[in-house]
């Protein structure tokens, strides 16, 4: 699905709007099929499993939850997965807060929206007015269609069988990934993702479920920390203009490379001075003669 663009004017229809976040929220909305039929094969209730979806919100978050309970994870650590996961939603919160600006009224209600796919929607209009319709109408249609499509996969899981056969539990993080993926633009965010994958893959099998998701996170301090040394090394390295290219050394640091090309001249413009002087000496004695 494409969005619509803003025409010349940097305006865009309201009905573009609604089509596209009507889109969004339809395609990921049907999703909460897979995440009803998952936590009920993990072993929660009807409750608990309906629960989870109007409370917590956030599909990437619920499936890592019901996923380390699912593998025998401690419920600690897997609630800890899950909460620093949808962390993210925070982050989210603060561009939002700005470009929305809802009466304080709202805020708290809003707040329960503030998700990967209604930011992404919300980010992509031109103007105030369209960000808060794209921002509503995804949240709304989102919300009601995961929660209710939440109920009919907990509803059905007894008459599928055997959830790990379907592999419906990759379908959230398969959509999360679609969303994500356009996102990682520069290097150094592919190689934060790239090193995130890497250590939830090698911890997985030697550390309990849930804590290989905690510890991929430090793929982002690692990378901030390793372009920050290789930009300081570049830096000192980068040559300079005027020295043919070579960066100065200390030794040359506070001298004049020109000064003996200025002294040579003056110099000799001393001695021809001198001699013009000389000169005219000469030629005033043989006047008086």
């Amino acid at each position: 699905m494409t969005a619509t663009a803003p025409d010349a004017t940097g305006t865009k229809p309201d009905a573009a709007v609604v089509r596209d976040a009507l889109g969004v929220g339809i395609a990921v909305g049907l999703s909460g099929f897979a995440f009803g039929v998952t936590s009920a094969g993990s072993g929660l209730s009807l409750l608990q499993t309906c629960a989870l979806s109007l409370a917590v919100f956030t599909g990437a978050s619920q499936f890592a939850l019901v996923g380390a309970l699912a593998a025998g994870g401690n419920p600690y650590t897997a609630a800890a997965g899950a909460f620093f996961l949808g962390v993210r939603n925070s982050f989210y919160s603060l561009r939002l807060s700005q470009l929305l600006a809802l009466p304080r009224g709202l805020r708290p209600f809003a707040a329960q929206w503030v998700i990967d796919e209604t930011s992404a929607v919300t980010l992509s209009q031109p103007t105030r007015r369209t960000a808060r319709i794209g921002f509503a109408v995804t949240g709304l249609t989102l919300y009601v269609l995961w929660n209710l499509t939440t109920l009919l996969g907990a509803l059905g899981a007894e008459a599928l069988g055997d959830t790990d056969a379907w592999g419906l539990d990759a379908a959230s993080p398969a959509v999360f990934l679609a969303l994500l993926a356009p996102m990682l633009k520069s290097t150094a965010e592919r190689a934060t993702a790239a090193l995130a994958v890497l250590l939830a893959l090698g911890l997985l099998p030697v550390l309990p479920a849930g804590v290989p998701v905690l510890l991929s996170a430090l793929a982002a301090p690692a990378v901030l920390f390793l372009s920050g040394r290789r930009k300081g090394t570049d830096r000192e390295t980068a040559p300079t203009k005027g020295n043919g290219g070579t960066a100065p050394t200390k030794k040359d640091r506070g001298k004049d490379p020109t000064r003996k090309n200025r002294e040579t001249p003056t110099a000799e413009g001393n001695r021809e001075a001198a001699g013009a002087q000389e000169g005219r000496g000469t030629v005033t004695t043989e006047e008086n003669r």
